[in-house]
């Protein structure tokens, strides 16, 4: 029995020696597993930090760019128009005016703004057009309506190569801000929806604004006037949905115009 118990009681020695060898081994194997994981977040947190850094640097320098082109879109669009004569405030207002129209026609806040920053480039096409037709006292005869009329065509041709969006929209606008819900506008006698809702929108904020204000050709329509006119070419010239939108908002569209008037200075 004392052979035998002393063979069990050093096989349990044995064992006890093992078990303390090896939970000291798991010990240190999970202290050290522990250092590991801790110097991998720091350095997993460290190359985040950095990434989120220059996501940072990537979307200011994102944002600086927009805004360039947001700038150089509306200078153009003014250009365009102070050779006719115009003042920079009518493509502010007309940029306000699309955006109201945009809104209640039932766009997205991101279409909205988009068309808010192209419609300043409705008239673009008119650099192109000669001073002696662009700037006549009275009415155009057919051979000057003619040339006059190139300006939609001309300003979309300025635009159309562009993939930034808000170019590819403002070559939108130019192009069909002519164009009647009936058919007969131009460059192609397009009609209802078959226009762009870029086009059908700055079509009516361009005519409400050119109605109301001094040209060389006109004076300005009193309100009355313009809104008689726009009943009669309800579903005729205008998308009839925003002949409603107009009348509907009207307080909206002329706190517009009075906040946007035009100066000795513009």
């Amino acid at each position: 029995m004392d052979i035998h118990e002393n063979k069990l009681v050093g096989e349990i020695e044995k064992l006890r020696e093992e078990f303390v060898k090896t939970t000291e081994k798991l010990i240190k194997d999970v202290k050290r597993q522990d250092k590991i994981m801790l110097r991998s977040d720091k350095r997993q947190q460290q190359e985040y930090d950095e990434l989120q850094k220059k996501f940072g640097e990537v979307e200011a320098l994102q944002k600086e760019i927009e805004d360039t082109q947001k700038e150089v879109v509306f200078t153009m669009g003014a250009i365009g128009e102070s050779r006719s004569k115009e003042t920079g405030n009518h493509v502010k207002r007309v940029a306000e005016y699309s955006y109201l129209f945009a809104k209640y026609y039932g766009l997205a806040e991101e279409e909205c703004e988009m068309l808010k920053q192209a419609s300043p480039m409705h008239d673009i096409g008119k650099v192109a057009i000669p001073d002696s037709v662009l700037n006549k006292p009275g009415r155009f005869n057919e051979e000057e309506r003619a040339i006059m009329d190139t300006h939609a065509q001309l300003g979309y041709d300025m635009l159309k190569h562009s993939n930034r969006s808000l170019l590819k929209a403002a070559a939108t606008v130019a192009y069909e801000h002519h164009e009647k819900w009936d058919g007969t506008g131009y460059p192609n006698k397009l009609a209802g929806e078959d226009i762009h809702i870029y086009g059908r929108i700055t079509a009516l904020a361009d005519v409400f604004d050119a109605l109301g204000s001094d040209r060389v050709y006109k004076k300005a329509w009193d309100d009355e006037k313009i809104f008689k006119l726009f009943k009669e070419e309800r579903a005729k010239h205008f998308d009839p949905k925003l002949i409603d939108i107009f009348f509907d908002n009207l307080d909206q569209f002329l706190e517009i115009r009075d906040s946007l008037k035009d100066t000795i200075e513009d």
